[in-house]
């Protein structure tokens, strides 16, 4: 089941990274663009075909994937593709250059890359990630509305007899402890909340907010007692609580906040379009912030590939380690609905971050090669404005050099994920 389950991802993996390079595919053919090349993998090529002026096919390592497009990169300043210069930084460039028209065939003088307007090379270039968010925002919808999705619910699981801080740490009462609002209001396990302090409460996030704003207040709180409704009257007491975030999770750190003292059921609930939507919004949030804080998570990720440090739960993860963690859902004992539920759920986020990285204005991403275009955009508009000569093409092979630094910056890190998947992995509890 193991095995089973980490071959789910790696054609989920490449079915991701076809439908990327599709994007990539079909807006450069719908703007004429000659694409010599759509690979899915690396490596040798296991198999293709031709079809038209494009070779399709797949190659032996399935993890990434590429088409080739005519003209990447414009002439330098005397016309020159193929010159030589005794730099490394100019050769790169001019390696760069020359690769970009090894291919050139009689005809293709119109059909280069570099010769479409910036705006139509902005979509070309934006059309693999947004393919990626496609994707994954469909899958997310599939999960969220077809499935559903663990999470706690309205329904009280137990009332706690006395009022502890979260901070204490501790379970038992002491004599000294007072009663919880809940136990003296008459709250028992099994009661659904339908209502507190008239608010109608139809999930645990709104619910969990109003109980923590109401420190001090008597409110009325309605439940579903075995299909009958009651009303109960409490005095909501402030406690240390459990910080949490704008986005309603659970972060590191306690709050004073109000108190009302039950623990709250968990089941699979399926979400509507609009809760789906607002709970997509919040992941991409927390993915945006993740993005942002991978620097500062290297030196956790080094500790715990080359020492004794612990892999933390939101730790960077690669292929492997996410292949591993479809692995680990299949041995699940869990239903098979919510075995599937986590694989989709898996491949949705690893597109959502494919778009996220993607979109870095940073060679050779493509967030780079828009950024290039947007910056001769704003020349030339710039220009046109002041009425100065038309500069031409922005020459992003210039850049060259600083896409093989960050390339370098990208395999190395790579590697470090690679080694801390493989010997501390990040584990499903």
């Amino acid at each position: 089941m193991f095995i089973l389950g980490i071959g789910v991802f790696f054609i989920g993996l490449l079915v991701s990274i076809a439908w990327h390079e599709l994007g990539h595919l079909s807006t450069a053919k719908l703007f004429g663009i000659r694409v010599p090349q759509y690979m899915v993998g690396f490596g040798p090529t296991v198999w293709s075909r031709h079809k038209g002026d494009t070779e399709y096919g797949v190659k032996a390592i399935p993890l990434g994937g590429y088409i080739r497009m005519i003209g990447m990169f414009p002439p330098d300043d005397q016309g020159r593709v193929s010159a030589r210069s005794t730099s490394p930084w100019r050769g790169m460039i001019e390696d760069a250059r020359s690769a970009a028209f090894e291919e050139l065939k009689e005809g293709d003088e119109t059909r280069m890359f570099y010769t479409r307007k910036p705006w139509k090379r902005v979509i070309v270039m934006f059309a693999g990630p947004f393919m990626n968010l496609v994707l994954a925002v469909g899958l997310f919808l599939t999960v969220l509305m077809g499935f559903g999705i663990q999470q706690q619910t309205t329904t009280v699981a137990a009332v706690s007899p006395c009022s502890i801080a979260q901070s204490a740490h501790r379970d038992n009462c002491k004599k000294s402890d007072p009663v919880s609002p809940a136990r003296e209001a008459g709250l028992k396990a099994g009661d659904k909340i339908v209502s507190f302090d008239g608010v109608p409460t139809r999930n645990w996030d709104t619910l969990s907010d109003l109980i923590r704003k109401s420190a001090g207040k008597d409110v009325s709180v309605v439940v579903d007692r075995k299909g009958v409704q009651q009303t109960l009257h409490a005095t909501i007491t402030t406690n240390m609580v459990a910080k949490k975030d704008s986005g309603g999770n659970y972060v590191k750190g306690y709050v004073k906040a109000g108190f009302f003292g039950f623990s709250a059921a968990t089941g699979v609930e399926k979400l509507g379009f609009t809760e789906s939507v607002g709970w997509m919004t919040d992941r991409v949030g927390d993915a945006v912030d993740n993005l942002v804080a991978i620097p500062g998570k290297i030196p956790a990720l080094w500790n715990a590939a080359f020492g004794d440090g612990p892999r933390e739960p939101d730790s960077p993860m690669g292929i492997v380690g996410a292949a591993r963690i479809t692995g680990d859902i299949a041995t699940l004992d869990i239903p098979a609905s919510q075995q599937v539920a986590m694989f989709v759920f898996v491949l949705a986020g690893f597109n959502l971050s494919l778009f996220l990285f993607n979109m870095l204005p940073l060679l050779p991403l493509d967030g780079g090669h828009i950024a290039g275009a947007l910056w001769e955009s704003l020349r030339r508009n710039l220009a046109r404005v002041l009425r100065r000569p038309d500069p031409g093409p922005f020459d992003v092979a210039k850049l060259m050099p600083v896409a093989y630094v960050v390339a370098g910056i990208f395999v190395c890190f790579t590697v470090l994920v690679l080694i801390a998947d493989v010997v501390n992995p990040v584990k499903i509890s």
